[in-house]
C-alpha cells in the first residue's frame, strides 16, 4: 500500500524506482484513514535514514502517513536547514497530536552518558509524550538503550571492542506476533560501542527478550503490551551502510575492525553480502500489523 509523505523529490525518485508506492500526503483522499507513523530521526545522515525506513515500511499492506520529527535543542550539522524546515516538524508542533506508532532512530552519541546528550531533556519529553499519545514506539540501537534507561532505569555499558557486522540471531518466543514468520536463524546488522545486560532486562516482569545473538547479545525486547519495542541492531540498514561507516572511521584514523560476516570472505575489497533484508521487512511488517490491533 502507498506511503503518504511530504512532497520530497529525492525520496520520490529513489523509492518509486524501487517499486515503493508513494503519495503526496497533502493530496490524499481524506475518506481513507491511514495509520499515522511519527519518525524521530536522530541520525546525522537524515536522507539516507529516511530512505531506509520508508523502504521497509513500504512493504506493509496498509496506508501509512509519515511525519518526520527532529530535535529543536540540537540542529543537525549534516542536513541543510532548508531540508529540515521543509520536511520535518519539531516536538512543539506535534505534541498535541495522536499517532498510531513512532520510530526513533539510533544516534552517534553512545560514547556520552545519557544526561550529557545535548537534546536529552527534549528526548525525555518525547518519551513521556509517547506513553499518552502513541500506541507503540519502535526504538532502534541507541534509542533502544535510551528508552530502556528512561522507562525502566536500565543502564548501558561500554564495550572494549565495537559490535560491528552482521550477526546470527535466534528467536526466544517463536509465537510472538512480532516474530511471526521468522526463520529459526536470521541475521541483522549491528554497529555500537555499548550493550545492555541481559540480566537487567530479565529482572523486570514487564519486559520480554524476544531475540538474541551469541555474538551480539540481546536484540529484540518488548514490553508485555507492545507499548515499547527495543531493537539493539539496525535491521533497516541498506547494503552499503556498514561499508560507509567502516570507510568513515578509516578515513578518520579510528581503529576499527572490518565488519564481521559482511563482506564476501571478510575481505573489504569484495562486495557486501546482504542476508538480513527479508527479516527486516518482516519485522516492520509485523509491527505495523500489531499497530492495527492495539
Amino acid at each position: 500500500m502507498p506511503l503518504l509523505i511530504p512532497q520530497n523529490t529525492s525520496l520520490y525518485n529513489i523509492l518509486t524506482y524501487e517499486g515503493i508506492c508513494l503519495i503526496n500526503k497533502y493530496k490524499f483522499n481524506k475518506h481513507i484513514k491511514p495509520l499515522k507513523i511519527l519518525i524521530l530521526n536522530l541520525m546525522p545522515t537524515k536522507l539516507e535514514t529516511e530512505i531506509q525506513l520508508l523502504r521497509v515500511l513500504g512493504f506493509s499492506n496498509h496506508y501509512i502517513e509519515i511525519t518526520f520529527l527532529t530535535t529543536k535543542t540540537y540542529i543537525s550539522k549534516n542536513t541543510s536547514k532548508e531540508h529540515l524546515d521543509m520536511f520535518y516538524k519539531t516536538f512543539d508542533e506535534i505534541k498535541d497530536e495522536y499517532f498510531d506508532g513512532m520510530i526513533i532512530t539510533g544516534a552517534p552519541v553512545e560514547h556520552l552518558d545519557f544526561e550529557d546528550v545535548a537534546y536529552w531533556n527534549e528526548f525525555k519529553n518525547i518519551m513521556d509524550y509517547s506513553y499518552k499519545n502513541i500506541k507503540s514506539t519502535f526504538h532502534i540501537c541507541w534509542a533502544a538503550q535510551a528508552g530502556l534507561y528512561h522507562h525502566y532505569g536500565i543502564k548501558k555499558y561500554s564495550l572494549d571492542e565495537k559490535v560491528f557486522g552482521v550477526f546470527s540471531h535466534k528467536s526466544n518466543n517463536s509465537y510472538s506476533k512480532l516474530l511471526n514468520g521468522f526463520d529459526d536463524e536470521f541475521f541483522a546488522p549491528h554497529s555500537r560501542y555499548s550493550y545492555t545486560k541481559k540480566e537487567d532486562v530479565e529482572d523486570l516482569d514487564d519486559l520480554e527478550i524476544l531475540s538474541e545473538s551469541d555474538e551480539a547479545g540481546i536484540y529484540i525486547i518488548k514490553s508485555k503490551d507492545f507499548k515499547n519495542i527495543f531493537v539493539t541492531g539496525h535491521s533497516e540498514y541498506d547494503s552499503y551502510t556498514l561499508y560507509n561507516e567502516y570507510k568513515r572511521d578509516i578515513d578518520k584514523n579510528i581503529d576499527v575492525q572490518i565488519p564481521r560476516n559482511y563482506f564476501l570472505d571478510d575481505n573489504p575489497n569484495n562486495n557486501p553480502i546482504v542476508k538480513w533484508r527479508g527479516h527486516s521487512n518482516l519485522l516492520f511488517y509485523n509491527w505495523i500489523k500489531i499497530l492495527t490491533s492495539l
